[in-house]
């Protein structure tokens, strides 16, 4: 199987580039080429730091379970939750295909289907991508929206819940499709659209929750908000006693226009599955590279260290820190996004602060690397204590938000 998929950029779908797929039974190859009137555009930027503005097509060599596509594409693929609703959708297809008569043929999904399965109207970032038949995948096959408003949170919850407890019907799978595909995570969840029409990302309780994880989220987010941190606009919605966490997506302006995204992973040229330890140094010197207020994001990354010690965010990898392309191949950080409080793990970062301080999660290790962060020791205390102030009022931010007294309890050893 050959396909020649066109890549797009934002609404107006503009021939940023071509990927070449080549799959022979179980082996899979991709590489991309920039068109040329992307070469020639005076907007033009380098979609990945490992994609350079030449002229020909450029391979990607996989990497044992790492993504098959380069950075800026892997991006939007689907993965945890969103490919769970994927092969379950296929499975239940190809199980009704094979009671039919003269059954057609449905293939085993390859990653190249996994990328073209995502909704185009929530897909993260920029990109888009358009079949050989000039079809934009993954959009509507008819005038209306695929996201849903925020009316049919029930329903949405409900199916989730299905696939959850492996009780789903075709009719779930056939309803998440488009609508739980764009995102990362292994967590429930679902691309909707907010009472005033703006896209937002609707994360659900699991079944297997033993505590309010999503109250948790907002409530850390929040809390971010008043330690001085640009974190994601969130907001707490309850349907049918179900706590769900409403979060804004921040790669759309608010006329629909799309951002380009990339991971912080992307960035720094890291594959998915580097067994490689990577640090917030790293991320330091690629800001200085690609930043556009390269010292204004590194005090915030600075800031956003500081927050995450503090309240035991320690699920903190490079997937979960992101960069919003800016104009003239600069790069700024984007919102903080994925802040949770884990009173159940060891504290220990996922991301270094720094080779030297390893995944040690404490303020001294910090304070330690501040010169790298070109941070002078006055300065450094000014943020640890605005956000240590901050942080400190967890438990009346949370009643606020509406967490019993049992609830914030369960939270204790992540503030602790």
């Amino acid at each position: 199987m050959k396909r020649h998929i066109q890549v797009m950029l934002d609404v107006s779908a503009f021939p940023l580039g071509e990927l070449r797929y080549d799959r022979q039974g179980r082996r899979e190859s991709a590489a991309f080429s920039y068109t040329a009137e992307w070469l020639a555009h005076e907007e033009r930027f380098s979609i990945d730091p490992t994609l350079p503005l030449v002229s020909g097509f450029q391979f990607h060599a996989r990497h044992g379970e790492g993504s098959l596509f380069h950075g800026a594409i892997a991006d939007t693929e689907p993965d945890g939750w969103a490919r769970r609703v994927i092969l379950r959708d296929h499975a239940k297809r190809r199980e009704s295909a094979r009671a039919q008569q003269n059954p057609p043929t449905i293939n085993v999904l390859g990653e190249l289907d996994f990328l073209l399965a995502v909704d185009d109207e929530s897909r993260v970032g920029a990109l888009r991508f358009q079949d050989e038949e000039g079809i934009i995948q993954g959009a509507s096959s008819d005038s209306g929206r695929r996201t849903p408003p925020l009316l049919e949170l029930r329903q949405l919850i409900a199916s989730s819940q299905a696939v959850e407890t492996s009780t789903e019907t075709a009719w779930d799978l056939a309803y998440l499709r488009g609508r739980a595909t764009s995102l990362g995570g292994l967590r429930p969840k679902c691309s909707l659209r907010d009472a005033d029409g703006q896209l937002a990302i609707g994360k659900f309780p699991s079944v297997t929750d033993q505590r309010a994880v999503t109250k948790g989220e907002i409530l850390a987010l929040q809390l971010a908000k008043r330690a001085g941190i640009q974190a994601a606009e969130a907001r707490l919605v309850m349907s049918d006693n179900l706590p769900v966490a409403l979060i804004r997506r921040f790669d759309r302006k608010s006329d629909g226009t799309r951002i380009p995204y990339v991971s912080a992973a992307t960035l720094l040229g890291v594959e998915r599955d580097d067994p490689e330890e990577h640090t917030y140094t790293e991320i330091v010197d690629a800001l200085r590279v690609h930043g556009c207020d390269a010292q204004r994001d590194i005090e915030e990354l600075y800031r956003r260290i500081a927050f995450s010690i503090l309240i035991n965010n320690v699920d903190d990898h490079l997937h979960n820190h992101g960069f919003l392309h800016v104009g003239h191949d600069q790069w700024r950080l984007a919102p903080a996004f994925d802040l949770n409080p884990f009173p159940d793990r060891v504290p220990e970062l996922k991301t270094w602060i720094s080779q030297r301080t390893g995944p040690e999660a404490s303020l001294e290790a910090l304070r330690s690397e501040a010169p790298y962060f070109r941070i002078k020791p006055t300065q450094g205390e000014t943020i640890i204590g605005e956000v240590t102030a901050a942080v400190s009022e967890w438990r009346k931010r949370g009643s606020l938000l509406g967490m019993t007294p049992e609830e914030l309890d369960a939270f204790v050893d992540a503030f602790s």
